[in-house]
C-alpha cells in the first residue's frame, strides 16, 4: 500500500479510503490511486480489509423461481450495482418459500459473512415469514406491490401497472376487460389482478371472473385463454406476463379468432420479445433491472455506505403496439 502511495503521489490512508470503497475521494484522487494500483499490480487483502473497516463487503440474496422474468432480470440489476460500489454478491435459492426455508437460507449467509442481504423473492408467504423472523443481518427485500416500500424494502407499483393496460383497454372503447390471471402466491398476481379489477369498479363495468393458471409459462396461458378464445363476448384481454401471450395467441388463432381484430391482448413485463409477437404486444414495461439496482442501494443506505443515485424503481409505463385495438362495431 506505501508503493502505491508513492507513485499516485498521495498519503497511505487515502490509498486505504479507495481501497475500502468511502466516497469521501475526489475523482481525480481515486483516478491515481487505480492507475497506481493497476500498475503495481496490487490487490488488496479481503481479510485485511475486513478487520479495518469491519465489513465483509459481500451481499448476500437470496432468490426463488430464477426461471421467472422477474427475480432473474432483478438479480442482474442487484449484482451490476454491487460491483460498481465494490460488493461482491453471495447467492441463495431457495427450494420452496417458508419461514424455515428463508431461515436456513440466513443462517448460511450469516456463517459466510455477509454484510447485508436482499430478499429476492416476491412471494406472499415471503415477506410474512419475513416479518416474523430475527433477522441475523440488515434485509432489503424487493416486493411487487401498490406503494413505495418502507425502508427495509423497495417496491414495483403493479397495482399501477394493472390500473393503467385495463383503462387503456377500456378507453378504446372495449366494455370490459378479462384477465388470464398469474399463479397463487406471487405478489405479481396479486397486485396485477388488484389494479385491474379496482379499474373496471371504478369505471362501473362489469368484473368477469379471471381464468387461473398453474405457473407464468405460455402453455398455461393457452389452456386458460382456451375458455375465452370460444366465448364470443371476449373481446379484451389482460395478460398477467408477456410469456403466458404465446399462448394466448394460439388459443385464439386455433379459435378463428385475431388479433387485434377480433380480440385484443395487453400483458406486462415488456420482454424483450414483446416487439417480435405477430402482433407486436402491447403491455406495461416494469424494470426489474433498475427495482433490483433500487434494492441494492436501499441495502448500502441501511449499511451507513451512502450510496448516490435514486433508491426506488420507475413506474410502470404503458407501451402501445399493435395487439391492442378498437372493438368491431
Amino acid at each position: 500500500m506505501a508503493d502505491v502511495a508513492r507513485l499516485a503521489g498521495v498519503s497511505v490512508p487515502t490509498v486505504s479510503r479507495v481501497v475500502n470503497g468511502y466516497t469521501h475521494v475526489t475523482p481525480h484522487v481515486r483516478t491515481r490511486v487505480e492507475e497506481a494500483m493497476a500498475q503495481l499490480r496490487y490487490r488488496p487483502n479481503a481479510a485485511a480489509r475486513a478487520l479495518v473497516t469491519n465489513k465483509s463487503r459481500h451481499i448476500g440474496v437470496i432468490t426463488y423461481a430464477m426461471s421467472v422474468t422477474s427475480p432473474s432480470l432483478a438479480l442482474f440489476g442487484i449484482s451490476e450495482e454491487a460491483r460498481t460500489y465494490g460488493y461482491s454478491t453471495n447467492l441463495v435459492t431457495l427450494d420452496d418459500v417458508s419461514a424455515q426455508s428463508i431461515r436456513n437460507a440466513l443462517a448460511h449467509l450469516e456463517r459466510d459473512a455477509v454484510d447485508g442481504v436482499v430478499m429476492l423473492a416476491p412471494m406472499v408467504e415471503a415477506a410474512t415469514a419475513l416479518e416474523g423472523l430475527d433477522l441475523p443481518m440488515p434485509v432489503v427485500s424487493f416486493e411487487q406491490g401498490s406503494t413505495a416500500g418502507q425502508n427495509r424494502s423497495v417496491t414495483l407499483d403493479e397495482v399501477l401497472a394493472g390500473h393503467l393496460a385495463t383503462r387503456h383497454l377500456l378507453d378504446l372503447g372495449h366494455r370490459t376487460v378479462w384477465l388470464v390471471r398469474g399463479p397463487d402466491g406471487w405478489m405479481a398476481t396479486e397486485s396485477r389482478e388488484a389494479g385491474w379489477r379496482r379499474e373496471l369498479t371504478v369505471a362501473g363495468r362489469t368484473v368477469p371472473p379471471p381464468a387461473t393458471t398453474a405457473d407464468w409459462s405460455a402453455e398455461s396461458g393457452y389452456r386458460a385463454a382456451q375458455r375465452l378464445a370460444a366465448d364470443p363476448e371476449v373481446t379484451a384481454i389482460l395478460v398477467s406476463s408477456d410469456s403466458m401471450c404465446l399462448g394466448v395467441y394460439r388459443a385464439l388463432e386455433e379459435a378463428g379468432r385475431r388479433v387485434p381484430d377480433d380480440v385484443s391482448v395487453v400483458s406486462f413485463d415488456d420482454a424483450p420479445e414483446a416487439p417480435y409477437y405477430l402482433p407486436a404486444l402491447t403491455t406495461v414495461r416494469l424494470d426489474f433491472a433498475a427495482a433490483g439496482r433500487a434494492a441494492l442501494r436501499r441495502l448500502l443506505q441501511v449499511l451507513d455506505e451512502d450510496p448516490t443515485g435514486i433508491q426506488e424503481p420507475p413506474a410502470p409505463v404503458l407501451v402501445v403496439r399493435e395487439s391492442s385495438g378498437a372493438p368491431r362495431a
